[in-house]
């Protein structure tokens, strides 16, 4: 039995009707030379891999009345065919139709009855490629665990040698239910020292906030209490709708040595771009810039357990600025800023929320601030979570892309995630569809940012003056064949 830290716990606390704290990833599989490939087969495999992640078999065992954080405990009915269903898009099967499909399924609240997660396995689509959707609650996992857990789950090679794999009982062994008297007791015991844990609590986020005012005053940073707000930044409906984009990680990476910047400032600009076009057609462009909530993960390198490690801070997205350039260098000015804050409060200890108070006074609290029309003071989220870069394969069947989804926050129905993967950048747009009606906008403006940046990158090479040369050398007979021209970006 594993108690959930409070990092954990605070995920489930704030989950409303509106408010679902899942993440999730879209995989696209071409099974062109996997004839092994099935429904059947992927079942097999999850039961096997899955089966050697703990909290992948484990269901939470709340405490009675929310007193304290929830457990983890061995779930005795156990059946991986209960996470795995098959559904079909509606014909032609193309991208739209599987957007409209995966919406739906996301919209649901995951069942806690049931280890936390669940797959879908979608066929119909053009080409005959399949579509796994792969739904976690964010109390298990977080994006950093999440892309170890797709090396894990699949394969580096079409035809992998056989892994190892400790024999399994058919059900996890449970051990025996900690029942309701010892866990209201626990439950007690923790409410009476909660008031002392809060009092610390305060005196840590006191001594945080003295870390960070002086970055705050910083012409950098964004300012907390000047954030403008646009249509999607309004109370979330219970609707979720996504759509998806890939650009190649080279141009990227192209970008960031010529601007001399981080690869997460030029996903930042990327975005920043998409959105401005999106709120200028709409007719609705702010004057001040734009602020992203950007994750930051703290885990140490080589760490790959689940749970949640990570914090956030605050990134200027420079809408305000017209020129790409121009917003790209502004975002990685910002962007180093918020990092200099970060590293100063981590510095500094400060316990999760859920360590400091039991979940149904956070649940009431969290309620309340949303129906005073309070949030956090932020336009959008944006996500980057590095992938593998060699090629995934799950028996035999090659996967394409992994485009990410995430949860959204209160009065944010707009969610950016990205995923570098095999060579490529997949870009994720999680929406409230009431708030962002086409998301499909939002992502073709991120090619069209991309190529305004690349512009940018080749005018120099333009401008630059001719090589001399030697002696005219005889030219050698013409052949007929045309100029293939340059891809474009």
């Amino acid at each position: 039995m594993e108690q959930l830290p409070g990092s954990d716990a605070l995920f489930l606390a704030v989950e409303t009707d509106t408010v679902y704290a899942h993440v999730g990833g879209l995989t696209i599989l071409d099974r062109t030379d996997a004839p092994a490939f099935s429904y059947a087969r992927l079942v097999e495999i999850a039961d096997e891999r899955l089966r050697a992640v703990p909290r992948f078999t484990k269901k939470l065992r709340p405490v009675p009345l929310d007193l304290d954080r929830p457990y983890l405990v061995d779930d005795p009915d156990f059946e991986v065919e209960r996470h795995i269903h098959r559904i079909a898009v509606p014909p032609p099967g193309g991208f739209r139709e599987l957007a409209d499909v995966v919406g739906q399924l996301y919209a649901q609240h995951l069942d806690r009855r049931k280890p936390l997660w669940e797959m879908w396995f979608i066929e119909g689509l053009e080409g005959g490629r399949v579509a796994l959707l792969f739904k976690t609650h964010h109390a298990i996992m977080d994006g950093a665990s999440g892309a170890g857990l797709a090396e894990l789950f699949f394969d580096t090679e079409p035809k992998p040698p056989a892994r190892l794999v400790a024999h399994r009982s058919p059900h996890p062994s449970a051990r025996r239910d900690p029942g309701v008297f010892l866990l209201a007791k626990r439950g007690l015991e923790s409410i009476l020292c909660t008031p002392f844990r809060l009092l610390r609590y305060g005196f840590q986020v006191a001594r945080q906030l003295r870390v960070m005012l002086p970055y705050l005053v910083e012409p950098e940073m964004p300012s907390v209490t000047g954030v403008p707000r646009v249509s999607f930044n309004a109370p979330l409906g219970p609707e979720r709708a996504f759509a998806w984009i890939s650009v190649p990680l080279a141009t990227v990476k192209e970008i960031k040595n010529h601007f001399h910047v981080k690869v997460n400032d030029v996903l930042l600009a990327l975005t920043g771009s998409a959105v401005r076009r999106y709120l200028e057609a709409r007719g609705e462009l702010p004057e001040k810039p734009l602020v992203a909530a950007v994750p930051v993960s703290t885990r140490s390198e080589g760490d790959a357990s689940l749970g949640n490690q990570v914090t956030a801070t605050s990134v200027s997205c420079a809408t305000d600025l017209g020129d790409p350039a121009e917003r790209l260098l502004q975002i990685h000015k910002s962007a180093t800023k918020a990092k200099q804050m970060e590293r100063a409060m981590r510095a500094r200890e400060l316990s999760a929320l859920g360590d400091a108070a039991p979940p149904g006074l956070i649940h009431l609290a969290f309620r309340a601030l949303a129906g005073a029309g309070l949030s956090v003071p932020m336009n959008v989220a944006v996500s980057n979570v590095p992938g593998p870069p060699i090629p995934l394969y799950i028996a035999g069947a090659r996967v394409e892309h992994i485009y990410p989804m995430s949860l959204l926050l209160p009065k944010s129905g707009l969610n950016v995630t990205v995923f570098s993967y095999c060579g490529q950048v997949d870009f994720g747009f999680t929406v409230d569809p009431k708030l962002v009606p086409d998301p499909w906008s939002l992502a073709d403006g991120i090619p069209i940012a991309i190529s305004e940046l690349q512009e940018r990158v080749m005018a120099p090479r333009a401008r630059r003056p001719p090589r001399p040369r030697g002696p005219a050398r005889p030219r050698a007979a013409a052949t007929g064949r045309a100029a293939r021209p340059a891809p474009r970006g």
